[in-house]
């Protein structure tokens, strides 16, 4: 955390800042240090990867004329005051205009470390918060989330933008683990109602009662949903669990807003679920308007050799996580990836590539063990091949996976790769065109 977060420390009193400073960067914290309050605001503005520790009293502006110019830019940003013995008062104001804490001349150093990690701590989970929301309003970043090369994900791309524009409900089936729930926040990122309200429930984890407060109210607790995302979205997860009371009032939201719809309705269907299809859990006609148009995500089995790409994606990922080198598939483990049945789909696939790297990191196992296990654990044959497929398939699609992996690595140097493949340009350039690599994308 410390070595993550800055801290940035104003004071006109130059002995004061550096002792601070001093003392925190002993403890792990990058520090930044300001003679003035205005010297400090030239850097900081809203969303500043840090906190800020100030004086009250320092000449030109103030600690409270600072404090108040962070919280209007800011109003999230821990900012610790400090005091002389006379300006408790006046901290105690500063707290109630939006400062974290303060701290009293003379301090204990050690206080003053465990304040700045609590800080720090807080202002992490805020940057991060407003990260992933960001994240999940930026329709590109959303569409690059959806990675693969496969026709079936091509086509779900085209699908989203297509009914994204569209604007109309829609129902998103498919096996657990396919990414439902990132395909409803793709739909809403790449359309009309792009940064308005997303609003999310699960049918399946509430009980009937509460689901009812919390999708039309009473609520204790703010709006419901139905009022709270009002001009933006509205998610129902497992709408199959959906009770038939709620079904009849859902009906009748969807049946008063008219055309166009206020409020979009996107429904998650389990397509895997052992109780019968969704179709058959809904009323008729609440099935058919929720269903006006209709998504259902592929499984990872149909996905051909997406599945490389993405075993790659994530162990890269995971391996820059936990600071070890992510393991490098044999043409027997890239088989066994290929031909393995991932009855969790793509989250199957995102856990076996977090273990694979764990296990890389200790230098013990093997992915086919890992693969054994899984298998195993769901109760099937201890065997990792479903159908079989043509041999060529399992060549190209590995072939493919080494020219991707080697000009990762490689960042796109054409001589690189070469040497490390011992191909020919003209043999690696053929290769990349048929399997649809482009040099650009690993610059």
């Amino acid at each position: 955390m410390a070595e993550q977060m800055r801290i940035a420390i104003v004071d006109d009193e130059q002995d004061m800042r550096q002792s601070i400073s001093q003392w925190l960067a002993l403890s792990g914290f990058k520090t930044e240090t300001f003679a003035s309050a205005e010297d400090a605001l030239r850097q900081i503005g809203a969303d500043y990867p840090g906190i800020v520790i100030s004086d009250i009293r320092m000449p030109g502006m103030d600690g409270m004329a600072f404090l108040k110019r962070l919280m209007s830019s800011d109003s999230s940003l821990p900012v610790i005051m400090i005091t002389g013995h006379g300006d408790v008062p006046m901290a105690v104001e500063a707290m109630q205009l939006g400062a974290y804490d303060f701290m009293e001349k003379p301090f204990n150093p050690d206080r003053l470390t465990d304040l700045a990690r609590r800080a720090a701590q807080a202002r992490k989970l805020t940057l991060d918060n407003r990260a992933l929301r960001r994240e999940l309003s930026d329709g590109t970043v959303l569409m690059r989330k959806l990675i693969g090369t496969s026709p079936a994900m091509e086509r779900l791309r085209e699908d989203i933008l297509d009914l994204g524009q569209a604007d109309t409900h829609v129902l998103i089936d498919g096996e657990t683990g396919t990414g439902k729930t990132l395909v409803a926040h793709a739909l809403h990122a790449v359309g009309p109602r792009a940064g308005k309200t997303f609003s999310l429930v699960s049918c399946a984890a509430l009980g009937e009662e509460e689901l009812s407060a919390r999708l039309f109210g009473p609520c204790q607790d703010g709006l419901p949903l139905v009022e709270e995302a009002r001009g933006g979205t509205l998610v129902l997860e497992d709408i199959e669990s959906l009770p038939n009371t709620l079904q009849a009032r859902l009906l009748t939201f969807i049946n008063d807003q008219g055309v166009p719809a206020e409020t979009r309705i996107v429904a998650i269907a389990n397509a895997s679920d052992p109780s019968g299809s969704c179709e058959e859990s809904l009323r008729t006609d609440l099935f058919y308007r929720l269903a006006a148009m209709r998504l259902n995500l592929p499984p990872l089995r149909a996905r051909g050799e997406d599945v490389l790409t993405l075993f790659t994606h994530y162990a890269e990922t995971f391996g820059d996580e936990y600071g070890a080198t992510p393991p490098q598939l044999t043409a027997q483990e890239a088989a066994q990836l290929l031909q393995a049945p991932w009855p969790g789909n793509v989250r199957q696939l995102i856990n076996l590539a977090e273990r694979a790297v764990l296990q890389q990191r200790r230098g013990t196992g093997s992915i086919s063990s890992l693969l054994m296990a899984d298998t195993e654990e769901q109760g099937q044959t201890p065997q990792v091949t479903t159908e079989g497929k043509p041999l060529k398939e399992y060549v190209e699609a590995f072939e493919r996976m080494l020219i991707d992996n080697a000009m990762r690595r490689h960042r796109g140097s054409i001589q690189s790769v070469m040497d490390e493949l011992s191909l020919p340009r003209r043999t690696l350039n053929e290769k990349m065109a048929k399997h649809g690599l482009s040099r650009s994308n690993y610059l």
